[in-house]
Order: structure tokens, then C-alpha cells, then sequence
């Protein structure tokens, strides 16, 4: 398997997906001492994020092939909900496996695209294991979160979209989970612009990435514990640790309250409702403005908007006190 995924492989899965997935802005914002921001907007994204963009363009070749089967896959909560979305939309029967601890708005949302629902521990290993044994005694086609060419492959179109509305981009700040996100933003831009420079951004309790990284091998971590939900997987793929070490500039590491903080500038700010693991970008773009480096024509990845009023309720009024 090629490192990176080519540029033909991805400009198949951009037109494998038209007809389903949007074509989400670009936004021009005011970020600190006046420095230009835009926001690549993924949580107005089909089920409210970017997964879907993987997540169709793998869906619908199985479909193709294997018409009268079933999908499975496993997910904290973003990845399901497009696989699921992705099944009813082609005429498959979807299940997922979910971690016990999985955002209710995110389970109601796999549910509501007419998926089954099986829940799992609360680490990505285990609810991958559960959903082999599945995938094996049911006779149902995985859909992997991240660790596929054509996963990668569709989340790459993306970066494709960025590129045609900013030709001199100069930064992007990717989230980054299990690193599907950023493998094919990094596959897409490098390939088209190499001078850009791609960052990766993690959660302080959830660096698998980073840490992968620094080892020079992939890393699996004990455990992992984030505000942001969706970027918690204990070990990155081997797939998309390979399209790291090889075409992102850096990663780096946001805490807690920087995440939080960037899910409040987003409201009060742009006007945004975005979640957590959909903010940490922000996070750190935010953190390079106030720093004494200025870069210009900035890009942040907002990957997801699948927050629940509580939770954002809960985020702003905290801010108040």
C-alpha cells in the first residue's frame, strides 16, 4: 500500500461522494490582534462532522460489490453516525459499536440513521475486538474509523476543498484522533502545495499520536481522557501513523480548558456551535496567534459539531462565573 494515498485515489473518492456529502464553507474570521482565521466548517457537515466523507466513499463501493450484505463498524460516537447514514442512504443494514460511555446525542443520531447499537467498554480496542467478533459471526463488511486507504481517501477531500478556495494557504491545523483527518488533509495538500504546513493537534490526556511520534513507532496508550470525546482512541493506525511521520509538519498538544475555551471563542466569536474534538484546532490556532509569531492565511478544521445543548450550555455558562 502507497504512502501517501495518491492524489487519483482521492480525486475518485471526491466524486464518489458529490452526491451526499456537502461541500462545506470556508469562513473568514477575526482572530486575536487582527490576524486572519478561516474555518473550514465540517460541523455543517451530512450527521455533523467529516466522518461521513470517509465513511461514504468506502460504504458505497461495498455496496457495489456486496449488495445484499451488511456494514459494521466501531466508533465513539461521529464515525457511526456516517456509516450509519451512509448504509440507509445505499440500502444496507448498518450495526456499531459504540463505548458504554458514548455521548447520548451521538448514540440517538446512529440510532435515528437506523443503525443497531451495541456498546463496548470505553476504549477503542475493545469496542474494534467486539465488532470483529461481529463482523465475523454475522457475516457483516467492517468499515474501519480511520485505518483505511479509502477512509483516508474520502477524508481528503477536505483538504482538496481548501485548496481550491485558498491557493496560498500557508497553515492548517488538523484534529487529530485515530488520524484518518489528518492523514488525508497532509495526502492532499503535500502532494498539491508542499510548502503548506500541516499541524496536527491532540488532546493532553489522548497524545497517541504525538507519542507514536517521539517512539519513531506506533504507541499504544493505557488510557485516554479528553473533553473531547471523539479524539480518544488509545493507539493511532498503522495506515495513518505512516501518513504522519512522513508528511505532517508537527503535533501538538492542547489542554482541557484551551479546548473548552475554543468551543466558547467559536460561539461568542464566529457564531458556531462546534464540539470539543471539532475545536481543538481553534485551540491551538488560537494559541499561535497570542504567541509571538504571526503567521497569515491560517486554516483550522472544524471536524465536528455534535455537542449537546446541555454540554454547550454547560461550557458557557461556565465562562460567566
Amino acid at each position: 500500500m502507497s504512502i501517501p494515498v495518491s492524489l487519483e485515489l482521492i480525486g475518485e473518492a471526491a466524486h464518489r461522494i458529490k452526491s451526499t456529502v456537502r461541500r462545506t464553507p470556508l469562513l473568514d474570521v477575526l482572530g486575536p490582534a487582527n490576524c486572519r482565521l478561516l474555518l473550514k466548517c465540517e460541523n455543517f457537515q451530512v450527521t455533523g462532522s467529516f466522518k461521513i466523507r470517509g465513511a461514504y466513499n468506502l460504504v458505497s463501493q461495498l455496496a457495489s460489490e456486496f449488495p445484499t450484505s451488511g456494514v459494521i463498524t466501531y466508533s465513539s460516537g461521529n464515525h457511526a453516525q456516517a456509516v450509519a447514514y451512509a448504509a440507509r442512504r445505499l440500502g444496507l443494514s448498518a450495526v456499531v459499536v459504540m463505548p458504554e460511555t458514548a455521548p447520548i446525542i451521538k448514540v440517538d443520531g446512529a440510532r435515528s440513521y437506523g443503525a443497531e447499537v451495541l456498546f463496548e467498554g470505553t476504549t477503542s480496542d475493545a469496542r474494534r475486538v467486539r465488532a470483529e467478533f461481529e463482523a465475523k459471526s454475522r457475516g457483516l463488511h467492517m468499515v474501519p474509523p480511520f485505518d483505511h486507504q479509502e477512509i483516508i481517501a474520502g477524508q481528503a477531500t477536505v483538504g482538496l476543498e481548501v485548496l481550491e478556495e485558498l491557493s496560498e494557504i500557508q497553515t492548517i491545523y488538523v484534529p487529530v484522533g485515530g488520524g484518518g483527518l489528518i492523514s488525508g488533509v497532509a495526502a492532499a495538500l503535500k502532494q498539491s502545495l508542499p510548502s503548506v504546513r500541516v499541524v496536527g493537534v491532540e488532546p493532553a490526556g489522548s497524545a497517541a499520536m504525538h507519542a507514536s511520534l517521539v517512539k519513531g513507532e506506533v504507541v499504544t496508550l493505557e488510557q485516554t481522557q479528553s473533553v473531547a470525546d471523539g479524539l480518544l482512541p488509545v493507539r493511532p493506525g498503522d495506515l495513518t501513523f505512516a501518513h504522519v511521520a512522513s508528511l505532517v509538519d508537527d503535533i501538538v498538544i492542547v489542554d482541557d480548558e484551551a479546548i473548552v475555551g475554543a468551543v466558547r471563542w467559536l460561539a461568542s466569536h464566529a457564531k458556531l456551535v462546534v464540539e470539543p474534538s471539532g475545536a481543538v484546532s481553534v485551540a491551538a490556532a488560537l494559541a499561535s496567534q497570542n504567541s509571538k509569531s504571526r503567521e497569515n492565511q491560517i486554516v483550522a478544521i472544524l471536524s465536528g459539531g455534535n455537542i449537546s445543548t446541555k454540554s454547550l450550555s454547560s461550557f458557557l455558562m461556565n465562562s460567566q462565573k
